[in-house]
């Protein structure tokens, strides 16, 4: 099997000067889980220039969708955020991640904390009937620095209300937002929201190891400080392999 396949991309939409997101063809013999994360790129110079993308679409979906943000002087960004309906983008072959439901163990709650594009992968697992299936309660957390980045995980999560899949299940899911640099009813990072107990107060009470369940996708700071009070609440890290009470993000875009 060759290690890429050329794909079209089929549509794309800039949300701000920072974040753009693109749909592109799926081939038919692609399968990955929800959650999870794919090479991708450009041709450059005669050469594949991939980065790990999280696919942003469920699993039954005929398109793939990704939500990237855009670096100036990012080898591959800097470049993908010029492409336009039509264009051609290499997608590899096989999808890999932990933000997968085989990772966690069943529980009652389940936690999606992301900032920024770290949304990405939870767009893909808000709209897989599984979700909903496995837990009673989501709650999606996505803090950005400003309001109109919001904007994608916003639009995501009120489609679900329409969606034949999970549309019926939709109430199960609480979206919560919270921004660093602009006014809003929820301000600062999440793990200031974390350590002030507003984001426990608000959703329910603390984590439960027992019962919640969490994944984690952004920076690699934010990861790490989200990592480090979960695992201070008791729970422990799951693996494909293993699962457990949490998971984070291993793939970075650049």
């Amino acid at each position: 099997m060759a290690a890429f396949t050329e794909q079209r991309v089929l549509a794309v939409r800039h949300w701000t000067s920072r974040l753009f997101s693109f749909r592109t063809t799926r081939p038919a013999s692609f399968r990955f889980r929800s959650g999870e994360f794919v090479m991708l790129g450009l041709m450059v110079d005669g050469k594949p220039l991939v980065r790990a993308y999280s696919i942003a679409s469920p699993s039954w979906d005929d398109g793939l969708d990704f939500f990237s943000i855009k670096v100036a002087d990012g080898p591959l960004t800097s470049r993908l955020q010029a492409i336009e309906e039509g264009d051609a983008i290499l997608l590899g072959a096989k999808s890999v991640g932990t933000l997968v439901h085989d990772a966690l163990l069943p529980g009652k709650r389940l936690f999606l904390l992301s900032t920024g594009t770290g949304i990405a992968p939870f767009a893909s697992i808000i709209r897989d009937p599984e979700t909903y299936e496995r837990f009673d309660e989501v709650i999606l957390t996505h803090t950005c620095r400003e309001a109109a980045e919001l904007a994608y995980g916003e639009e995501v999560v009120a489609s679900l209300k329409d969606d034949p899949l999970v549309g019926e299940r939709a109430h199960k899911l609480t979206h919560y937002t919270s921004l660093t640099r602009e006014a809003h009813p929820r301000m600062g990072r999440i793990t200031a929201l974390m350590d002030s107990g507003q984001l426990w107060a608000d959703t329910g009470g603390p984590l439960d190891p027992a019962a919640d369940r969490v994944m984690i996708c952004g920076s690699l700071e934010m990861i790490e400080d989200c990592k480090a009070r979960v695992e201070a609440a008791g729970l422990e890290e799951g693996s494909n392999a293993r699962p457990g009470a949490f998971v984070v993000e291993k793939a970075f875009v650049g």
